[in-house]
């Protein structure tokens, strides 16, 4: 497994062959020179480090194509032509959250409140854009936080998931409520031989325990169940009401990246084995248990990240080698398509709307418009100085029928959060430069323009 092999297993989703990827892209992650505290890294005898070297010299990301002038005259990418009239929405940068403490790795967004986790101990609340109060955990490395109702629940590197629990009287006070699984039961289950299960040759632990990092937290709030995901290759279900853990699913060959919780009691389960599963939530009395339904995808790199739109209509899955996959359920979960717009690993999805928004090491965010089957390459994100490792999307206060907004942060390992404005109303590339005048760009030069189950066309 990777845990034993490469260096960068703290800092992205857990990959057998992520390092092949990123071996070249990973020291170049930010604008200063790299030091060692900056990385949580287990003993290795592969480094690609140079401590003495600035992260932007000779970076093949900044070599590529992304980072060249824009084959349009009047580059669309970054900002509108002069010429297009000023009533066209504008996708763009609000502004930018930094507090040099650690590399952001989880975020979450509610009610314009936003938690951001990183590698500190500290999670940190802002709200209007401005630090607004934060607490400490006992491990640092918070790789996971989803909001429901008043209580905040953090998954750590330690394989521990944190309740914290907004004081009403005081909204910038958070209190820790417990930690799942609680200290009772663990006592209560330890009692019997029964509860122990073997989690590595000549090892045994208690199955409601996580035993590696957690990587990935989702809910279903209708149910009131939180699903919990971890390089350990098991999710585990807990009940939020009374933080009892259900059940626990050996669901992989090797650590698992992601999990979502989908409409109907489906769940979807992303690995760095390659593949994508389905289960389905079966429910008797107080006992619940999640069934193997089928497998999406099997592939050789790593599965990294996944998304479901509200509806649980389409799947999403972001990959180490840079790809985004889909499949419809309305088809059966037939597969889609694939959208090819990222040079390196997709390390985030979101999905608001008909938007699509992939984060990726290659310092980017893409968006993504649906229409059916058809993805739309709407805008490009660009700024971070580093991969960006979260999303978070909530609808814009000035939304409308007409036009339906969001503000998008992403998280980066460049140690900021970058907030922006997308609207699904604004121009996408191909549009744009026509309007520059430019009748024969090459495409080639740009990422995926339009792409469904055929393949690209313009």
């Amino acid at each position: 497994m990777l845990a034993e092999t490469c260096p960068h297993n703290n800092l992205l989703p857990h990959s057998s062959n992520f390092c092949n990827n990123m071996v070249h892209s990973v020291p170049n992650m930010s604008s200063t020179t790299v030091n060692d505290d900056d990385f949580d890294v287990r003993q290795s005898s592969f480094s690609a480090y140079d401590p003495n070297r600035l992260s932007a010299e000779g970076s093949p990301t900044m070599l590529s194509p992304w980072n060249q002038s824009s084959p349009f005259n009047k580059s669309p990418w970054y900002k509108f032509d002069d010429d297009v009239p000023k009533n066209i929405p504008q996708n763009g940068l609000i502004g930018s959250l930094v507090r040099e403490e650690g590399h952001i790795y989880s975020l979450a967004a509610k009610n314009d409140i936003l938690y951001t986790g990183s590698d500190s101990k500290n999670i940190r609340v802002w709200k209007d854009m401005k630090e607004f109060a934060a607490f400490k955990s006992n491990s640092g490395l918070v790789k996971a936080i989803i909001i429901s109702g008043e209580k905040i629940f953090t998954g750590h590197q330690d394989g521990k998931v944190r309740i914290w629990k907004v004081q009403s009287k005081n909204p910038s006070n958070h209190k820790r409520a417990g930690s799942l699984p609680t200290f009772f039961d663990i006592f209560k289950a330890s009692i019997k031989p029964s509860n122990y299960v073997e989690v590595k040759r000549n090892r045994t632990a208690l199955w409601i325990k996580h035993c590696d990092a957690i990587s990935c937290l989702s809910m279903d709030h209708t149910q009131g169940l939180l699903y919990s995901a971890s390089w350990d290759r098991t999710f585990k279900v807990w009940r939020v009401d009374n933080s009892k853990c259900l059940e626990s699913v050996k669901a992989h060959d090797d650590a698992v990246n992601s999990v979502v919780a989908s409409v109907d009691g489906i769940v979807y389960t992303g690995s760095a084995d390659g593949t994508v599963k389905v289960w389905k939530r079966e429910s008797v009395g107080k006992s619940v248990n999640h069934v193997f339904v089928q497998t999406l995808l099997n592939q050789e790199c790593a599965v990294t990240a996944l998304a479901v739109n509200k509806t649980g209509s389409v799947v999403y899955c972001g990959s180490s080698d840079g790809v985004v996959n889909f499949w419809e359920r309305e088809k059966q979960l037939s597969h889609g398509g694939v959208l090819t717009g990222h040079k390196l690993a997709v390390l985030c999805l979101a999905v608001a709307g008909n938007l699509v928004f992939s984060g990726s090491a290659d310092k980017n965010i893409i968006v993504w418009k649906r229409d059916g089957s058809v993805h739309t390459c709407l805008s490009i994100l660009t700024g971070h100085n580093g991969p960006v490792k979260c999303l978070a999307v909530e609808e814009d206060k000035e939304s409308t029928g007409s036009e339906r907004k969001w503000v998008v942060y992403s998280g980066s390992l460049d140690k900021s959060v970058k907030v922006w404005s997308v609207s699904e109303m604004a121009p996408n590339l191909h549009h744009m430069a026509m309007n520059n005048g430019q009748e024969d760009v090459s495409w080639d030069s740009i990422p995926s323009a339009k792409y469904s189950s055929d393949g690209p066309s313009i």
